[in-house]
């Protein structure tokens, strides 16, 4: 598997499916790569905790950089800020965590959480990217 496509990113909003998803990629020796339904949005996590790796810096690097790139910076001057993200802030910038091992990224809407979970989705489950 190289992506997942945004219609397959699985979703789920229970404890008990979270677990499901979790033990499923674990015996399938896959990524975790799927959407909290949280109540204030959607949570895109993924998670490689259970293969006993972790990307490599240069992937984590390109995950951020990915992330921050369809994110706006909606505070500030227009002129001071007129697109991009928090230049200070890296936490604010991806809109949430993303380590080596596991990463959660929020995002408004369902569509936005699937539409980033595909892209990111390529470098997760890019065993070349992957430090063993």
């Amino acid at each position: 598997m190289d992506q997942l496509s945004p219609q397959h990113v699985p979703v789920y909003e229970t404890n008990a499916e979270q677990q499901s998803l979790w033990e499923r990629c674990q015996s399938e020796g896959r990524p975790v790569v799927g959407i909290r339904n949280a109540t204030r949005g959607y949570i895109v996590r993924y998670d490689l905790q259970h293969l006993d790796t972790e990307l490599t810096s240069q992937a984590l690097r390109q995950l951020r950089r990915r992330t921050r790139a369809q994110r706006s910076y909606p505070t500030g001057e227009p002129e001071t800020f007129p697109t991009g993200t928090d230049p200070i802030s890296e936490t604010e910038g991806i809109g949430g965590e993303a380590g080596a091992v596991s990463g959660e990224l929020h995002a408004e809407t369902e569509q936005q959480a699937r539409d980033l979970a595909s892209r990111l989705s390529a470098i997760v489950f890019d065993r070349s990217e992957w430090n063993s």
